[in-house]
């Protein structure tokens, strides 16, 4: 005779069905997911085939001995995966430069005022020749113009220096301009900006200098006003700046660059520091900053028009630019802060944007990360030198300010606050004009 099956206990129903519904959503939410999740959150999309292997960082709140998952925070800061150049340092730079300005005339890189520290700015313009690969000639700025974060643009012959800031640490923005006759080593002065501006973009444009963006007296407020003021031959043509079309997005440290007739203004921040409250001597204080990658154009002077952002967002590139053959190349930089430590990161990637496509790649990577470095290009050779370069391969924060020359063919640096190297590459991507 069979044994009675017992009852199933009414005590352990609940805790299965509660584990059955448990699985069922288990199943359905593994098929209805994708395979794979995104390296990193939103900024990988907008660099595909740059960055696939880029990936986020986990915030973590730890309670007790456990660690609760808070967050994926966004990897912008990080690395993008590049080629390695082969770089060669040249004679280092008379003095360490941080924020400086440079122009290039045809083989004479041209660079002016600067950090040192702090403390210390530069009041003079050291000259290299890119022929012989030496520093040439060293002499001086008129004693009213800036000494750091000042727009710098040349027609060929005379230098146009546009406001910038007048002192050592973090003094208020002026509107003081001079221009520089550099065959006859000869000051003159242009009419003043309608309000000051710290590191303006400043391009000369259609017989015009155009001057856009920026941050306001204080450093850290962005400006939109965009101006110009027709010129030749050295000379101001007009006694007051024109309002043009503001530009988009305000701020400091962007490249501006004129390439086949357009108008190009690239990456920058918004925010900087700013003067202590009460210091007398404006002594440094950070304030929030906010870095990006936006690139707009202005093609026929009426409407600004938005392209392809750079791969990350970068700033203080103002004079880490060439255009060669039909594309602008960027290097180094800074870009958004770590979202943990909130340490500035540098940057040590070549950037190149196509002028055809509108479209950015990545082709290099720099001896170090680096940030304000001024750059020029000569027979094939790509050459920066100043700024202020990273801790080590491991630690992009920054560290000294240098003095170094490199170039590669297509270029490095190192230094104190200022980098003194000059380094230059070559052969790594081509760059020749024929």
């Amino acid at each position: 005779m069979a044994t009675p099956t017992k009852p199933f206990p009414l005590r352990l129903a609940v805790p299965l069905a509660l584990a059955l519904l448990l699985a069922l959503a288990f199943v359905a939410d593994f098929l209805v997911s994708p395979t794979t999740t995104p390296a990193v959150a939103t900024y990988s999309k907008t660099v595909t085939n740059i960055s696939p292997g880029l990936q986020g960082v986990e915030r973590r709140r730890k309670k007790g001995n456990n660690a609760k998952r808070v967050e994926i925070l966004n990897a912008t800061y990080a690395d993008l995966p590049a080629p390695r150049w082969d770089w060669e340092e040249m004679p280092a730079a008379p003095v360490p430069r941080l924020d400086g300005a440079s122009v290039q005339i045809g083989d004479l890189l041209y660079v002016a005022a600067g950090y040192e520290s702090l403390d210390h700015v530069h009041s003079h313009v050291d000259v290299y020749n890119f022929t012989s690969n030496t520093w040439t000639e060293r002499f001086d700025m008129p004693k009213e113009m800036s000494n750091s974060h000042l727009g710098m643009v040349s027609d060929g012959r005379y230098i146009y220096a546009v406001a910038g800031q007048f002192g050592p640490q973090c003094r208020p923005a002026v509107n003081c301009n001079f221009v520089l006759d550099t065959e006859t080593r000869e000051w003159g002065e242009l009419p003043p900006l309608p309000v000051p501006r710290y590191a303006p973009a400043t391009q000369i444009w259609q017989g015009r200098l155009h001057v856009m963006g920026g941050g306001k007296e204080d450093r850290h407020e962005p400006g939109l006003e965009h101006w110009s003021l027709a010129v030749k031959d050295g000379r101001a043509l007009e006694t007051e700046w024109r309002s043009e079309i503001p530009i988009p997005r305000g701020g400091p440290h962007r490249a501006c660059v004129v390439a086949n007739d357009k108008l190009f203004v690239i990456g920058g921040q918004e925010g900087d520091f700013m003067p202590k409250p009460g210091s007398p001597i404006f002594k440094c204080a950070r304030r929030h900053e906010v870095v990006y990658g936006d690139v707009y154009m202005l093609d026929n002077g009426a409407k600004w028009r938005q392209l392809s952002p750079m791969p990350k967002p970068d700033s203080h590139i103002e004079f880490a630019w060439v255009v060669v053959n039909n594309s602008i190349i960027i290097v180094g930089g800074t870009t958004e802060k770590h979202p943990l430590t909130k340490k500035m990161i540098l940057v040590g990637e070549v950037f190149l944007f196509d002028l055809e496509t509108s479209k950015w790649s990545v082709i290099g990577r720099m001896p170090f990360r680096i940030k304000t470095v001024l750059a020029g290009y000569f027979n094939g050779w790509l050459y920066f030198t100043s700024g202020q370069r990273d801790r080590g391969p491991d630690n992009p924060t920054p560290k000294k300010v240098v003095a170094q020359l490199g170039d590669d063919t297509l270029a490095g640096l190192d230094g104190d606050l200022g980098v003194k190297q000059c380094q230059r590459a070559e052969g790594t991507v081509t760059l020749n004009n024929d």
